[in-house]
């Protein structure tokens, strides 16, 4: 309607307004049909999304615990040292005063005994 008003010196043959009114709103409809605009739904599931990964992240750090949980004392210290205190096998060798290959040893199997529980863990939830 705010484009008819302001084309209004356009009109012609006044006893025709009702048709050249309608030819602008048909237009203006038209224009408004083809405008691009952005699509919600995509900002929606693009936050969905990272709530979706924030829950699977806090799962899996759960099931993680979990499977630490079911280690022997000894493994759990053994995979703190090295990956939470980041210390070389070397150095958990020589904290623990056993030879370097016993270290790889124990760690390779630790790990295989975390992979084993860890997914049971994950089977089970």
């Amino acid at each position: 309607m705010l484009r008819a008003w302001r084309r209004r010196s356009t009109l012609r043959d006044a006893e025709r307004r009702n048709q050249w009114l309608a030819a602008i709103v048909r237009n203006e409809a038209f224009r408004q049909h083809a405008r691009v605009r952005p699509d919600p739904t995509s900002t929606i599931e693009y936050r969905e999304g990272e709530e979706d990964e924030g829950v699977l992240a806090a799962v899996e750090l759960a099931d993680l615990h979990a499977a630490l949980q079911g280690l022997s004392e000894r493994d759990r210290q053994l995979l703190e040292m090295r990956y939470e205190e980041d210390l070389t096998q070397a150095s958990i060798a020589d904290r623990l005063g056993v030879p370097e290959g016993t270290v790889k040893v124990r760690l390779h199997r630790a790990r295989a005994k975390l992979r084993l529980l860890y997914v049971g863990a994950t089977v089970a939830t």
